[in-house]
C-alpha cells in the first residue's frame, strides 16, 4: 500500500487529486509563491528549535 507518513491512507490517485485541485485554485503563478513562504517557514521553525536546544545544552554544561 503506497501510504506517507503524516498523510495516513491516501494513496498516489489521492495525492494527483489534491495536487489538481490545488493548482486550479491557485493557479500556476501562485504555488511558487506558496512553497517559498512554507520554506522559509520551516527554516525559521527549525532554526528556532535548535536555538531553543543550543540554550538547553548550555544550561547544562554551565551545571
Amino acid at each position: 500500500m503506497n501510504t506517507l507518513l503524516f498523510l495516513g491512507n491516501l494513496g498516489t490517485p489521492e495525492i494527483i487529486i489534491i495536487a489538481i485541485i490545488v493548482l486550479l485554485l491557485f493557479g500556476g503563478k501562485k504555488i511558487p509563491e506558496l512553497m517559498k513562504g512554507i520554506g522559509k517557514g520551516v527554516k525559521n521553525f527549525k532554526d528556532g528549535v535548535s536555538g531553543i536546544e543550543n540554550d538547553i545544552k548550555g544550561v547544562e554544561e554551565d551545571k
